[in-house]
């Protein structure tokens, strides 16, 4: 692998709780453009990985360096000023507000110094970033919603709609937290198809996700957590024949 094409780098990232070692010696390289599968059982470490990737969690030792930043010792919403996205495993959304204006806030947030200083009251700016936002809607197959309510929304829906308000911050890399959890077998579908066209164009992803058939028909590489470790790594043919991975995931326990 170029190191050149590596945009995630975790580099020796130990995470302790107390006793609990809860993520010990995890390397872990994402290459632009990538989707990177990060799968494993229930405890196995994968929600406090991406928590530490984004600032939530400061890990005990280590660091991860994204497109050449230390992102170690940086809050949220620096990481997030950096180019990095993130779709919640529980959607994170505006309820009372309309799916439009849900959309819209988080393109006003990620310019907000330009917006107080050269934007205020300016409606020709709001409109610039309503048309974005509508554009991103169509894109996700949800403009006919916009005046929805978002807390009306089946959670296939909402997890569109929070789709949608993390393109509209055009990130390099996006970080997606099961986002086909609790869906139908249909609305699973629709996100995988959702999922491939926006790798079409070249973003960099980071999926933890339980379902296998979302993993094997999205992921270029997969990575295998159990008990805090990476255990294997490769390609989804690789992982899939890996006698380790059948022991600890996909042939045993499962989420």
């Amino acid at each position: 692998m170029s190191v050149a094409n590596v945009v995630l780098h975790v580099a020796d990232v130990h995470k302790r709780f107390g006793g609990l070692h809860a993520l010990a010696d995890i390397d872990l390289e994402v290459e632009e453009g990538q989707t990177h599968a990060i799968i494993g059982p229930n405890g196995a470490g994968k929600s406090t990985l991406l928590n530490v990737i984004i600032g939530k969690l400061a890990p005990t030792s280590g660091q991860v360096v994204f497109d050449g930043t230390v992102l170690t010792g940086r809050k949220p919403y620096q990481i997030n000023q950096l180019g990095i996205a993130r779709v919640f495993q529980t959607p994170e959304i505006f309820a009372d507000l309309s799916v439009l204006h849900n959309v819209m806030i988080p393109a006003l947030a990620k310019r907000d110094g330009a917006f107080k200083l050269n934007m205020m009251g300016s409606l020709a700016y709001e409109k610039k970033i309503r048309e974005e936002a509508e554009h991103m809607l169509e894109d996700v197959g949800m403009l006919s919603s916009r005046e929805d309510h978002a807390g009306s929304l089946s959670r296939g829906d909402k997890r569109r709609m929070e789709l949608a308000m993390c393109l509209i911050q055009h990130p390099r890399l996006l970080l997606l937290d099961e986002p086909t959890a609790g869906m139908s077998r249909h609305d699973t579908n629709t996100t995988i198809e959702l999922l491939k066209k926006i790798k079409s164009r070249g973003m960099t992803k980071v999926i933890i996700e339980h379902d296998m058939h979302v993993v094997f028909s999205l992921a270029d590489k997969i990575s295998v957590l159990a008990q805090g470790r990476i255990i294997a790594d490769g390609t989804p043919d690789q992982v899939r024949g890996n006698p380790k991975v059948q022991e600890a995931y996909l042939g045993g326990e499962t989420e």
